[in-house]
């Protein structure tokens, strides 16, 4: 074998691994596990939807309030202990709600959102009735709870006495309990209502509905519904789970669950959104071969063409020398 044949066969192999290096494709870094659905909470001390109407007027008045309302994800807590309204009580304030705890509280993260709500010692009044409460209550709270993984819970909790109109009631969870007053009028009231679906609960303490008709302070009547504790949740969807590009994790989880074929899953997974070859790269899976084996087969093929070349132009040149 003469110089140049040695010359030939050196520059072969030394341009192999160059050509393997350049055929072989990059694989983007695994993607970063990212935040699920955001879960949903909120929950409220008091909401009225009432319309007053006016002595000797035509008109109603909405007094639609609400104390301590709070909504997440953006978590936030209120503790408000009192709410006044104007206008419809002969121009004189009319203080809706008063009490020693009125706390609402939703949080959300991406495993768990819960509302919660507690009211203590509290007297609410509508227009019309200066001195006489519509309700009264020792304790009641509120709670709703959405877990990740977990099926949702809702539960109310009416503590203590509870007085309607100047009356003591006991409250019945079988239906709504019925309080009336000659010539004021008549509450009915539901107890501890609470809902849950397969991604929501919600919970509401005590739920009246109000018809009175005070004839005082320029108020002929008041009609509506007022809501105490309420508490509501959605399930978060949680945080997904990371991308497995073929590591060695994935492979042996998929080995537990199904032997190679669930190695050969992740790694087509993988390479079906970077290469777009993944049936190929699949079978070199499935026989312990990897991504960058077809190219090493071409590289080692071109290396054999090129010996066995220059090993037949050797022995001719020895032979015609001969």
């Amino acid at each position: 074998m003469n110089s140049n044949t040695f010359r030939l066969a050196a520059l072969a192999v030394a341009a192999g691994p160059v050509a393997l290096l350049a055929a072989v494709p990059a694989h983007a870094a695994p993607a970063t596990p990212t935040t699920g659905g955001e879960g949903r909470a909120s929950a409220v001390v008091l909401r009225t939807g009432l319309d007053v109407s006016l002595l000797n007027k035509s008109v109603q008045v909405p007094l639609k309030v609400t104390l301590n309302e709070v909504t997440a994800p953006a978590s936030a807590e209120k503790t408000a202990l009192s709410v006044n309204v104007d206008g419809v009580e002969g121009g004189a304030p009319v203080s809706v709600l008063r009490a020693d705890v009125a706390t609402a509280n939703a949080t959300v993260d991406e495993h768990r959102a819960e509302g919660y709500t507690n009211l203590a010692k509290a007297r609410i009044h509508v227009p019309g009735l200066p001195v006489l409460s519509l309700i009264e209550v020792e304790k009641v709270t509120s709670k709703a709870v959405c877990a990740t993984g977990r099926k949702p819970v809702a539960e109310s909790n009416v503590l203590g006495h509870v007085a309607v109109l100047g009356k003591k009631v006991t409250l019945s969870a079988g239906g709504p309990t019925r309080v009336a007053v000659p010539g004021v009028g008549e509450v009915s009231l539901d107890l501890s209502k609470t809902v849950t679906t397969e991604r929501t609960a919600a919970a509401t303490a005590l739920q009246l509905k109000v018809s009175v008709n005070p004839l005082n302070l320029n108020v002929a009547e008041v009609e509506g519904e007022v809501t105490l504790a309420e508490a509501t949740c959605e399930t978060p969807k949680g945080p997904k789970p990371p991308g497995k590009p073929g590591s060695t994790d994935g492979g042996t989880t998929g080995g537990d669950s199904g032997g190679e074929g669930g190695t050969s899953g992740d790694v087509k997974t993988q390479t079906g959104s970077d290469t777009g070859t993944a049936p190929t790269e699949a079978n070199l899976a499935e026989t312990g071969g990897s991504s960058t084996t077809p190219y090493i087969a071409g590289g080692a093929a071109l290396l054999l063409a090129v010996g066995a070349g220059a090993t037949v132009l050797a022995r001719r040149r020895g032979s015609s020398q001969s």
